[in-house]
């Protein structure tokens, strides 16, 4: 039915943005609370580290806590940090890397709360909690963003869906397969497959 497919595409649309294959490689709106930022120090392992953005906005760390990084994009993050260090050293070299919270949850074999870079696609998030189960369904994810829900089919690695990357504070939940044909399906083969099918996306050219 081409009703259903246009109002799916209208949910993604005002979902993940105008573009659905094409999404910017930070955050829209860098870093919020709860996230953190892997700060690494050229030789200066005392200045470097894993850091979690405090609910103020700065990071949670008593020499880094008077630096602003939530809500800006991540290389004025980078110009803020290396404007600060020069306090410590002279031409400080630095690496930073935003890391979003997210939560993955549902049919998969470890859901917890994950810190990863801004990049990261559902599928690979979904394989960051262990893949899903025997009885997960990739036909039925749930993506809730902002308040709103989305479901998506990523057993398909064709469509531009199966590319879309998470944002900060994001939930992917994995459904459950229903029972039926697929029950007759032995649940380690059914889980192996579901398991090959996330891994062919990341082979798309």
């Amino acid at each position: 039915m081409k009703l259903p497919s246009r109002l799916f595409i209208a949910s993604l649309s005002l979902l993940f943005g105008s573009g659905i294959g094409a999404q910017s490689s930070e955050p829209r709106l860098g870093l919020s609370p709860g996230d953190q930022i892997r700060i690494i120090v050229w030789r200066k392992p005392e200045l470097s580290g894993d850091f979690v953005v405090g609910a103020n906005g700065t990071i949670t760390h008593p020499l880094y806590k008077a630096v602003q990084v939530a809500g800006i994009p991540l290389n004025v993050v980078e110009d803020r940090l290396r404007t600060f260090l020069t306090q410590y050293e002279t031409n400080p070299q630095l690496v930073v890397q935003s890391l979003v919270k997210i939560v993955v949850g549902g049919e998969v074999r470890s859901p917890n709360v994950f810190p990863v870079p801004p990049e990261t696609t559902i599928a690979q998030a979904i394989m960051l909690a262990g893949g899903p189960t025997e009885r997960g369904n990739i036909r039925e994810v749930t993506v809730i963003r902002e308040g709103q829900a989305v479901k998506m089919d990523l057993s398909r690695p064709d469509t531009d869906v199966s590319m879309l990357q998470i944002r900060s504070n994001d939930q992917v939940i994995v459904g459950r397969r229903s029972p039926g044909i697929g029950s007759y399906i032995g649940p380690v083969a059914s889980s192996i497959a579901a398991a090959a099918a996330i891994i062919s996306i990341f082979a798309k050219p």
